[in-house]
């Protein structure tokens, strides 16, 4: 069956995400057949580079061998049993590996970023009931900030595109402006601007404290804000006014955990320990749905009682999918067995180099990378730049998705120089030819 046959059907049966459903008429998905590497193939032979790693979740690579090994073999032992009530090696095994990693506690688990938003909001919250502090109830998060779309997660997002309908449903939170170093004056260091910021955060802490529970932020990179970028100076100090003010501090590594920031979770670069790490996305390599909070023993201790209600009352079905927990397992082996953090900063480094020619680009602007994620904003642009030019890309064989004005790469871990070279190259080129661009 060939690419259109698929397209109708899909038009015809399926909705889509984050989509306009009407703009598949002029716009079709593009139709996977199969994937291979750092490469996408639709059914038509047609050969993709994957330069966003689907979605940001993909680590190594598309139809990874050793992944493809952990899940067959687990498939043979026992594909799913509830987690309430039961138990076995995967999930086990995973959470000790976690807890070893991240320097935290016990480990809870779902099936996607949003519902790992949710968890730790929740476990906040009822942690300060248990502890006596039923006021404290509100949430902080940063301007421009993304943390899933249910409605708790999209109460602390602020996003107006994805928010804005629902705000009759959403709980109020507060935002306080982001670090992003684009935002600085011009004659304000990055490293000062995220003190300014901070400066504001304590601010807003030194009269709210008694009725929040919970800051939560993307640590490094925002990615909805078009990958805003800042130093660890200002998590540093953040977790330093958190302890202050008794504030739990809530790190969303769910797009820049495991090895995304060049650090195996981006909190390191700071030196700190959240009360809650929410992972997902990379966990299982892109593999199978699975997310997780990981939080501090004093938290979880607030919960070990004889009454049930005092205990956290949540679940999902599929929570600690035992195929999902094998996947993530797999991913880990290939971090310590490959040195995969030290690879990346050898390719970082070499990716950095192919793109000064773009980084020069009259039209562009903010060139930034934090481990292995690179972006940079086009000026000058008309409506609709986003959508244009991710046509133009696949038509290159490139796929890959604007963030409004901002172009990002977040490849697969396994690419290869010839893949980056073949990325940097492309994306000049539609550069070089955006309409009403006189070089």
């Amino acid at each position: 069956m060939h690419n259109d046959d698929w397209l109708d059907r899909t038009r015809a049966s399926v909705w889509h995400p984050c989509t306009q459903m009407k703009h598949l008429e002029q716009t079709p998905p593009l139709p996977i057949a199969r994937g291979e590497g750092a490469w996408l193939i639709d059914h038509d032979g047609r050969r993709y580079l994957d330069a966003i790693s689907s979605w940001w979740v993909n680590l190594f690579g598309h139809a990874n061998p050793r992944i493809n090994a952990a899940i067959i073999d687990q498939l043979g032992r026992i594909e799913h049993v509830m987690l309430a009530g039961c138990t076995h090696a995967p999930v086990v095994e995973l959470s000790e590996r976690l807890v070893r990693l991240s320097g935290l506690g016990h480990a809870f688990y779902a099936s996607d970023g949003a519902s790992a938003t949710e968890i730790a909001l929740k476990m906040s919250f009822h942690y300060w009931r248990n502890h006596g502090r039923p006021l404290k109830t509100g949430y902080v998060s940063l301007q421009h900030g993304y943390h899933g779309e249910t409605l708790g997660a999209l109460s602390v997002t602020d996003v107006a595109l994805f928010k804005d309908v629902y705000a009759p449903l959403l709980r109020h939170s507060s935002q306080v402006i982001s670090p992003d170093w684009r935002l600085a004056s011009a004659d304000e260091s990055a490293e000062a601007y995220a003190k300014r910021a901070v400066g504001r955060m304590e601010d807003h802490l030194a009269e709210h404290a008694d009725t929040t529970a919970a800051v939560i932020i993307e640590p490094l990179v925002q990615g909805a804000a078009g990958m805003a970028m800042y130093p660890p100076s200002y998590l540093t100090e953040l977790r330093v006014l958190c302890d202050k003010y008794q504030v739990h501090l809530i790190a969303d590594e769910i797009a820049v955990g495991f090895g995304r920031t060049g650090t195996l979770f981006a909190c390191e670069q700071a030196e700190i320990l959240p009360d809650f790490l929410c992972l997902s996305k990379g966990i299982t390599g892109g593999y199978l749905p699975l997310s997780c909070v990981l939080t501090r023993d004093e938290i979880y201790a607030a919960f070990y009682a004889d009454a049930t209600a005092r205990g956290f009352l949540h679940s999902h079905s599929y929570t600690g999918n035992p195929l999902a927990c094998r996947a993530a397992l797999a991913v880990l082996d290939i971090f310590e067995s490959d040195d995969v953090l030290r690879r990346n900063r050898a390719k970082a480094t070499r990716f950095n180099e192919l793109l000064a020619p773009i980084s020069s680009h009259p039209r562009v602007r903010h060139m930034r990378q934090t481990g292995m994620i690179w972006a940079f904003d086009v000026i000058d642009v008309e409506p609709g730049f986003g959508a244009r030019f991710h046509q133009q890309a696949l038509a290159r064989g490139l796929f890959i998705r604007p963030i409004g004005n901002t172009v990002y790469f977040m490849p697969p871990y396994i690419i290869e120089e010839a893949e980056m070279r073949f990325m940097s190259e492309v994306t000049l080129d539609l550069l070089q030819g955006m309409q009403g661009f006189e070089p």
